[in-house]
């Protein structure tokens, strides 16, 4: 192997490049239009322009990818995660052009790549797995007369693909059928395929998954566990190892069992089989016959490097340690750090400021982040991953913690902030947070992202101050009125310069003494880092330490009449997508949160609802439209809006 195709994109494209680097193996990068100056193109050796925008133009053709390792020469490729990692056609396809494949055998992937496929192989190799039906006939009526067997709840999934997309919980035989259509239509469009399977779903169980590993000559190892419970929209966003649940005699279960899964498929080189863990018990989810999202967890629990591994496997070489040759060590933990808000919608726009932690022992940044960069609608919202390790997983979750904090990242929302929050929750802290954890603590996991007054006050004048260095130094014998909104409050200030960055500002009946310094604000003698960014049209982004602060300057506008505003008359796009479907219907009455449009975003179906007990008066958009954040979506009628 001596020039080794990625065709990837982002941060995991990067990781690939680095290993290769270190092994003296030359590299090519792929590229769509969007992605043109990411940094993954300049870090490789070379890179080929794929072209397009979407996944489907670019990073999903099978054709433009061998045409880009003939073109440059690449003896090998290595698909990363995502897009055609699990393809069985693209790994037959490069087989076939007489590329080494960096991956498992195409009989492999098609034999595990199905979830249906893969259960009935491990009930046929006495692995776990729920009661469910996994058949062809993929009928409304047959799904509704196994669901009865099975009894409710029950868990519809795609067959295909991972991630979480097709997935719902169906509670009651009534809410099937719409189940059904919604994870069909997921699944048709994030996998090419709307095959169905169902099970029995349990309420309150934990995600472990175990990393395998299988060389040619016939021996596979398992590297432990990973927790991965902490999700939303059934995706992970923290994930650990090992897991707080997981006994040495339980991990020795789950690893016998995830090697017979993995040797009787015939597998060769990494996967994941994933788990869920109801106390003791353990039942098969799916196998991923690729790299993980969060295999660097695994990789600073083990000090090795599977890349590398992957590597040296598709080489034909064997494993290079044994089964009892495998240490774990410590605790790692890693987040996924998103382009989202705190209610989890995906958002789109330029990074503005970006800043890594401080570079320090046990923790590890695996990004494709630069200030500049524009977060397209095209891909998934997932910007990095920020892993820590530790001696004990409480240092792990406070090395993280802290180092999540001293990231600076604005121009869009981000998942930053809400992330640190989830690993200082109480109950996440005490090793006991379950898939059900963001659905049940999410509120108050929120609610400890509200920042103190004070912290306001040094956002808003972070921002309101941040071209004024000069004439800072200047004193002013009269206040400065200014008026900002956060949220729902508004800060009517008034600000006296002294000169040389000091200030008297006065809100309500209190006057407080502030010093404008580099990169900071001090109020009242405590200083507060501050980094604030224009987005444009008044609205502001202002990091002020570990907190995120959307704000408006009203300075300059005329201020509303109490009892003007009313009640929403419209309703907008919240992020870019598609519009995959429209459910409002001209004059038709709405109640409070019923389901008006389905918005297709980072590879989400997101359902809009409506605001408010409303009639329709007009309908702006058509399904298949591609909308902007802020786009009319709807309108209601003006009586209901009184």
């Amino acid at each position: 192997m001596k020039r080794l195709l990625i065709a990837n994109r982002g941060e995991i494209a990067r990781r690939v490049i680095r290993t290769a680097h270190r092994m003296g193996i030359a590299t090519v990068a792929v590229f769509s239009d969007p992605d043109a100056r990411a940094p993954h193109v300049r870090e490789a050796g070379a890179a080929f322009a794929l072209g397009g925008a979407g996944s489907a133009d670019s990073y999903l053709r099978i054709d433009r990818l061998i045409a880009a390792a003939r073109a440059t020469g690449a003896d090998a490729l290595h698909p990363g995660y995502g897009f055609l990692s699990e393809n069985a056609d693209f790994a037959q396809a490069v087989i076939d052009a007489g590329l080494t494949w960096v991956g498992p055998p195409p009989g492999a992937i098609r034999a595990l790549g199905s979830k249906s496929a893969a259960k009935a192989l491990a009930q046929a190799h006495g692995v776990p797995v729920l009661p469910g039906y996994f058949g062809a006939d993929q009928r409304d009526e047959t799904f509704a007369a196994e669901a009865g067997r099975i009894g409710y709840p029950v868990m519809a999934k795609a067959v295909a693909g991972g991630g979480g997309r097709g997935m719902r919980l169906v509670a009651e035989a009534a809410q099937l059928p719409a189940a059904l259509a919604s994870a069909r239509a997921e699944a048709l469009a994030g996998f090419g395929s709307a095959d169905l399977l169902i099970e029995s779903a349990v309420r309150r169980p934990r995600h472990v998954e175990v990393q395998v590993f299988a060389d040619a000559q016939g021996r596979c190892i398992h590297l432990g566990e990973r927790d991965c419970s902490v999700q939303r929209r059934h995706q992970k966003i923290v994930e650990e190892a090992p897991s707080p649940a997981v006994t040495p005699p339980l991990r020795e279960r789950l690893g016998e069992a995830a090697v017979a899964l993995a040797q009787a498929a015939g597998y060769v080189g990494a996967g994941t089989v994933e788990f869920l863990l109801d106390g003791d018990r353990f039942f098969l989810m799916e196998m991923n016959t690729r790299l993980q999202v969060e295999h660097p967890v695994t990789e600073m629990l083990t000090g090795l490097d599977l890349v590398e591994w992957q590597i040296r496997v598709a080489r034909g070489e064997p494993l290079p340690l044994a089964q009892d040759q495998v240490r774990l060590q410590g605790h790692a933990i890693e987040v996924r750090l998103c382009a989202e808000d705190e209610r989890f919608a995906p958002h789109t726009g330029t990074v503005r400021a970006f800043a890594e932690p401080p570079p320090g022992e046990g923790h590890r940044f695996d990004h494709a982040i630069e200030t500049g960069m524009e977060v397209t609608p095209h891909y998934d919202a997932l910007l990095g991953k920020l892993v820590a390790h530790a001696p004990t997983r409480a240092q792990a979750i406070e090395r993280l913690a802290h180092a999540l904090d001293a990231t600076v990242l604005l121009g869009l929302p981000t998942n930053r902030a809400f992330l640190a929050a989830c690993l200082r929750h109480p109950v996440f802290g005490a090793g006991e947070a379950l898939i059900p954890f963001l659905a049940e603590q999410g509120e108050a996991i929120r609610g400890a992202l509200l920042p103190p007054a004070e912290v306001v006050l040094a956002g808003v004048l972070g921002a309101a101050c941040a071209d004024r260095s000069a004439s800072g130094a200047l004193p002013c014998p009269f206040a400065r009125p200014l008026r900002w909104r956060h949220g729902d409050t508004v800060l009517d200030i008034a600000v006296l310069e002294h000169g040389h960055g000091r200030l008297s500002v006065s809100l309500g009946d209190r006057t407080h003494e502030a010093l404008l310094q580099a990169q900071g604000v001090a109020i009242d003698g405590v200083r507060h880092a501050t980094t604030a960014v224009a987005l444009g049209d008044g609205q502001w982004q202002v990091q002020v330490g570990p907190h995120t602060l959307a704000l408006s300057d009203l300075s300059h506008r005329a201020r509303t009449r109490a009892g003007a505003a009313g009640a929403v008359g419209e309703l907008r796009a919240p992020f870019n997508g598609k519009l995959v479907a429209v459910h409002a219907r001209p004059g038709a009455r709405v109640a409070k949160g019923e389901a008006l449009f389905a918005i297709e975003s980072m590879k989400i179906e997101h359902l809009i609802a409506a605001p408010r007990d409303a009639t329709v008066q007009a309908v702006s958009v058509s399904a298949g439209q591609q909308v902007a954040p802020g786009q009319l979506l709807v309108s209601f009628a003006a009586e209901a809006a009184a």
